[in-house]
Formats: C-alpha cells, sequence, structure tokens
C-alpha cells in the first residue's frame, strides 16, 4: 500500500515543488497550506508521515502546534519539520514536542526524501518485530511468549 504524506507548507510554489518530487519517488502527499487544512486532514485521517512547516501564514508557531496535536492522536507517526527557522532554539525545541526529525529548507530534496525513506524503514521495522513473540539475533532466537 502507498504510504502517505501530509506536506503543510504555506509557500505555494515550495509545495507544489516538494509534493511533485516526493510523489515521483512512489508516495501519496496530500497537501495544505493552513493550520486549520491540516487539523481537519488529521481528524478526518491520520498520514503515515507528516512534513510541517513552523510558520503558516499569521501563525508563526501553527507547525509546532499541529506537531501536538499529531503527537496527541498518535506516538508513532513520523513527524518531519521542514522550516526556514534553522536556529537551535527552534530544532531543539520541534524535536522536544515530538517530531523525529528538523530540516531547514535549503536542505537538498534528495536528504530529504532519504529521511522520508529512513523513517519509513525504522517504522516497519518496529511494527514487525512487535508483531512476532520472537526476537531474533544471528543465530540466537528468543521467544519472548515462553521467556517469563
Amino acid at each position: 500500500m502507498t504510504k502517505q504524506i501530509l506536506l503543510v507548507e504555506d509557500e505555494l510554489i515550495l509545495c507544489d515543488n516538494y509534493a511533485k518530487t516526493i510523489r515521483e519517488n512512489g508516495y501519496e502527499v496530500v497537501t495544505c497550506h493552513t493550520k486549520r487544512q491540516a487539523l481537519e486532514i488529521i481528524n478526518k485521517r491520520l498520514p503515515d508521515l507528516a512534513i510541517l512547516d513552523i510558520g503558516l501564514g499569521d501563525e508563526m508557531e501553527a507547525g509546532f502546534d499541529l506537531c501536538r496535536e499529531i503527537r496527541a492522536l498518535s506516538q508513532t507517526i513520523p513527524i518531519i519539520f521542514l522550516t526556514a527557522r534553522d536556529s537551535d532554539v527552534d530544532a531543539v525545541s520541534g524535536l522536544r514536542l515530538g517530531a523525529d526529525d528538523y530540516l531547514s529548507k535549503d536542505t537538498s530534496i534528495h536528504n530529504l526524501l532519504a529521511r522520508i525513506a529512513a523513517l519509513f524503514r525504522r517504522l516497519e521495522a518496529l511494527e514487525s518485530t512487535s508483531d512476532t513473540d520472537q526476537i531474533k539475533r544471528g543465530k540466537l532466537t528468543v521467544d519472548t511468549a515462553r521467556f517469563r
């Protein structure tokens, strides 16, 4: 099943360019440009991953608010901040709110795509280990259902 990515970016040209490239790499992309639109989308269906800008229009902290809202609904959805705000204070704030990654907009699209893929790999690995009662490392297998 194709992974759905929510892209929240208020600069329309940037949003269209990011969405086009992400789609070309096999993902479904839902775009929106305001906090209100994003909240409507996540309340209907949670995406598999969210990419958030921090400042959206007149709301300078809207992306931080969205991160909080998404985390209240799910602890496992990967969240990437992609923003022009590149200070350490903003990056640390975003990560402490629950984001999995924080990138400034001067990053390359290849870097963004690699991070998206890495987050999905990590999520799939976590899901596959939680679905089984066995942990395998090389030749060693531990049956956690029997190991009590």
